[in-house]
């Protein structure tokens, strides 16, 4: 059922109008006892989901008695990022996931439906995982909440992707990830139905069904006359009607079709967001499509200090860098490591050029030129790169040098897909 459905391209949905959406659901859900918040973590500062929890926390009180963010494989919060990013949410309520030992399996996907939803590229029974806490019967209302945007893994972020994914267990992620790269990126980003969502979907029909989950979905983008994010779109429902409008809405807003190839884009990664390349290489990713063969694509990240957030992936990457579909597919069929990791698999596919450009990552002091050359990328000077490329005077597009020379800025990689034309596969 679509309990609240508003957004449009032009649309700005104040923070009173997004609370009074919210009372005006609760009110039609009737009184719930105990409540459970599932909002992304810091990762996805910008998804407006914190916001929401904090006027959730607001309007339910102590029947809002747990705020588990869905760290999916992400480092745990800090008492700090919960502080910012949860204004005014008591700190006790916070559950952290341990997505490698606090899940339990609700069901099995089976082999022969995803041999034939990933059209033969993975052949294996997919488990459906969850934490635990999702299954206490004592909650009378799961509050999913996030943003739709484009996604590498899946199509488009969130809906049924913040439960198995976000609050899953480790093989389930691993395989689901590995499922999206082997089927190829530019056949799923920025659609809503693909092998990945199908999977999940088959899962929330036959194993969750009586799960009191309800989804409550932002569209997000810069207004282009002030610069500032805002809410295009508000989508509040519990089955996948509610992550359609959402996901048309984000194709529609989040989407950047440009009108030719780039040959040199440069990308900023935000320090408050982005510590990984892990997340970082949303840079690459999603940029992929616009690239122009042999484009420089330029990655100013200051506050890069590692490749993965979890221990064991981070290793990985640093032993098997990233160099291609078919040497990654190569090191997996040979390393039990990787096999038993295949969401780092899936990872190091998606964060590689296949050699048709140059990725240049400019760190900041907590990542050495040795470090960056070790996985397969180049180096630049940060402080060198920023004179260049002044990130307070270029504007989000195309930009004009002083020396002629043409250059793409995007400010945020995490808020849009880019394309050109011939390179978008149907």
């Amino acid at each position: 059922m679509l309990y609240y459905s508003r957004g449009s391209k032009s649309d700005i949905i104040t923070p009173a109008q997004t609370r009074e959406a919210l009372r005006e659901v609760l009110e039609r859900l009737n009184p719930r006892k105990k409540v459970l918040a599932i909002p992304p973590d810091y990762t996805r500062l910008n998804s407006y989901a914190g916001e929401i929890t904090t006027m959730l926390n607001d309007l339910l009180g102590d029947r809002l008695t747990d705020v588990m963010p869905a760290l999916g494989t992400h480092s745990p919060m800090t008492p700090e990022q919960i502080g910012d990013m949860y204004r005014g949410v008591p700190p006790e309520k916070f559950r952290v996931h341990d997505w490698r030992h606090d899940v339990v399996t609700v069901g099995t996907v089976p082999e022969e439906y995803v041999r034939e939803v990933s059209e033969g590229r993975v052949s294996y029974s997919w488990p459906a995982q969850v934490n635990k806490l999702l299954l206490d019967p004592s909650f009378d209302l799961i509050l999913s909440i996030g943003q739709v945007v484009p996604h590498e893994v899946i199509g488009m972020a969130n809906y049924t992707k913040n439960i198995f994914v976000g609050v899953g267990g480790s093989e389930g992620i691993n395989k689901s990830h590995f499922v999206g790269a082997s089927y190829g990126m530019e056949r799923i980003m920025g659609r809503a139905k693909t092998p990945v969502r199908d999977i999940l979907e088959y899962s929330r029909v036959h194993f969750i069904p009586d799960l009191p989950i309800v989804y409550v979905l932002t569209v997000r983008a810069k207004d282009e006359s002030t610069g500032e994010l805002v809410t295009r779109g508000l989508f509040i429902g519990d089955d996948f009607e509610c992550f359609e409008k959402a996901s048309e809405l984000s194709l529609e807003t989040n989407f950047i079709m440009v009108d030719h190839e780039i040959r040199k884009c440069v990308v900023y990664l935000d320090p408050a967001e982005f510590k990984s390349t892990w997340l970082g290489n949303k840079a690459v990713y999603r940029t992929r499509m616009a690239l122009a063969d042999g484009a420089d694509l330029v990655i100013l990240a200051p506050a890069l200090k590692e490749f993965g957030e979890d221990p064991t992936i981070d290793s990985l990457i640093r032993k098997y860098g990233y160099k291609g579909t078919p040497h990654t597919l190569e090191a997996t069929a040979a390393n039990k490591d990787l096999q038993d990791n295949l969401g780092a698999s899936a990872h190091l596919i998606h964060g590689s050029s296949e050699g048709r450009f140059k990725i240049t990552y400019c760190p900041g002091p907590d990542m050495t030129r040795e470090e960056i050359e070790s996985v397969g990328f180049a180096w630049g000077d940060l402080d060198e790169a920023l004179r260049r490329y002044p990130i307070d005077k270029m504007k989000d597009g195309w930009n004009m040098m002083p020396d002629g020379e043409e250059v793409y800025y995007i400010s945020n990689p995490a808020l849009g897909l880019w394309a050109y034309p011939s390179r978008f596969k149907s």
